[in-house]
């Protein structure tokens, strides 16, 4: 048995907001010498998209630190209007880059340079009909019982 530790992830989220700490968590992981895989299932799984159109989800996050302190003033239900999505997303990128934190396909080629294995879970490709070539390379498919082969012998299982 290796001495290396390992972490699982299990990543369920596909938005803006949740896509960070799986990245973060498992590249940060690797950079300190564990063995990393990432189990996308669900709505995780848009995270593997070549083609990233990531959106915060404002609605119902009472927790969203907004700008002008809209928090304070807001109505949560305004959150919902056409467009605020969008607006919302848009300005928390802005945010991102101004601060110099790393957007998410950078961090996701982080993962794939640190041998991070990211997995897909099939049964989720199959029934949302996602298409191979619409995903990035470099991924494994696979379902729960692939995913439990590592999980049930890592020192850390998250689920975000």
């Amino acid at each position: 048995m290796s001495d290396e530790k390992k972490l699982a992830i299990i990543a369920t989220k596909g938005s803006l907001d949740w896509a960070y700490p799986p990245f973060i968590l498992a590249s940060t992981a690797a950079a300190l010498g564990y063995e990393v895989q990432i189990f996308f299932t669900f709505y995780g799984l848009k995270l593997l998209r070549k083609d990233l159109n990531l959106n915060v989800t404002p609605l119902g996050n009472t927790a969203m630190p907004m700008p002008m302190g809209m928090d304070k003033w807001f109505p949560v239900m305004g959150t919902a209007l056409p467009g605020m999505e969008a607006m919302m997303s848009a300005m928390m990128k802005a945010k991102m880059k101004k601060k110099g934190v790393a957007s998410v396909p950078e961090l996701r080629d982080l993962c794939l340079e640190a041998d991070v294995k990211l997995i897909a879970c099939q049964m989720t490709v199959d029934l949302f009909d996602f298409e191979r070539d619409d995903l990035i390379d470099d991924l494994e498919f696979g379902g729960a019982a692939t995913f439990f082969e590592f999980a049930g012998e890592a020192d850390i299982t998250l689920y975000v």
